[in-house]
């Protein structure tokens, strides 16, 4: 008889622990319960420059001694154009501007990186040959923002481009030097673009 009711006390005893285990469960707050793998959907972003496909007539100013205190600003006027590559995953800019400082002549090849979901803004210009360090950055809400590292003159800057579309013919682009880590730019290129009817792709 012993035996049996040693028996039946440890079955009851066990079962009021994993009761007790139960109650204990449901009671935990959810901040404290196993974490669960969630998949976040990413955002695909490789038609982001859609809307940029065609020719646009541009305008541009541009200080002329960045991170100086200048506050020397010289306008341009010209034209931009955006070819398609690789179905919207790539894309060619062609800027060709006047103004009183002479004649530019720029490209820049967007490339979209599917894994990172990014694009890189590779810029070169005419006078120099050479493309730049990369841009790196994406899209939100029609707001594209962009960062890179570089030298400027004796010292290493950060370098950040804006591009918004402000309408469906109407996009603007903005340059910023940072020499203190990203504490405060310094705006020295701004350039808007009006699409030039019957150009798009």
């Amino acid at each position: 008889m012993h035996s049996i009711t040693r028996c039946l006390l440890i079955s009851l005893a066990a079962a009021s622990i994993l009761v007790l285990h139960a109650a204990r469960a449901r009671a935990q707050p959810a901040s404290q319960a196993a974490p669960v793998a969630q998949s976040v959907a990413r955002r695909d972003g490789q038609h982001d420059f859609d809307f940029e496909f065609g020719v646009w007539k541009t305008r541009l100013k541009r200080l002329v001694h960045p991170l100086t205190g200048s506050k020397t600003w010289f306008e341009y006027h010209g034209t931009t154009t955006v070819k398609k590559v690789w179905n919207g995953r790539a894309n060619l800019v062609e800027l060709e501007v006047d103004g009183p400082k002479g004649h530019i002549e720029a490209l820049s090849l967007r490339l979209y990186d599917p894994q990172s979901q990014q694009w890189s803004l590779n810029f070169a210009n005419s006078a120099e040959g050479t493309v730049a360090v990369p841009s790196i950055g994406e899209f939100k809400d029609g707001r594209g923002e962009f960062i890179d590292e570089e030298p400027f003159g004796t010292r290493t800057i950060l370098v950040r481009f804006v591009i918004t579309q402000k309408s469906p013919t109407i996009c603007e682009f903005e340059q910023s030097y940072s020499d203190d880590g990203g504490k405060s730019w310094e705006l020295n290129w701004v350039a808007e673009d009006t699409l030039i009817p019957g150009s798009t792709q």
